[in-house]
């Protein structure tokens, strides 16, 4: 599956990847080759960690400069986006999370890590 993901493939056709483990599997690591990888083969790339994003969309809300911010972060073909569910996202936080993930959709490739089990955050979340 990683070598497939070098690839590059899915950046071409927008989908987006979810890689879940516990600490110390190497999250970090593949994405950082992968946007490597990216970057070799052509494609605006672009890495944050979830906590560093939350905090420039909001502070670009507070400074009213969200649109701006949103539009800088919708560019890049693959925006990946490292240990979400790592800290608590507060409700403010959730909604500029869905407001990138919204304008982004069919537009661009995101690559999520999180240490949090799908089970964990179908039950946290209400989903079944």
């Amino acid at each position: 599956m990683i070598k497939e993901l070098a690839t590059g493939l899915f950046i071409g056709t927008n989908e987006n990847v979810l890689l879940l483990g516990p600490p110390g599997v190497g999250k970090t690591h593949l994405p950082v080759a992968l946007g490597m990888s990216s970057c070799a083969l052509g494609p605006r790339t672009m890495f944050t960690t979830a906590a560093g994003l939350i905090t420039s969309l909001g502070k670009a809300l507070y400074e009213n400069r969200l649109e701006e911010r949103l539009k800088v972060l919708t560019q890049p073909k693959l925006l990946i986006i490292d240990e979400i569910g790592y800290i608590p996202i507060d409700r403010q936080g959730a909604n500029l999370f869905f407001q990138l993930f919204s304008r982004r959709y069919e537009r661009g490739s995101t690559l999520l890590t999180s240490n949090q089990s799908w089970a964990r955050g179908a039950r946290s979340s209400g989903t079944p």
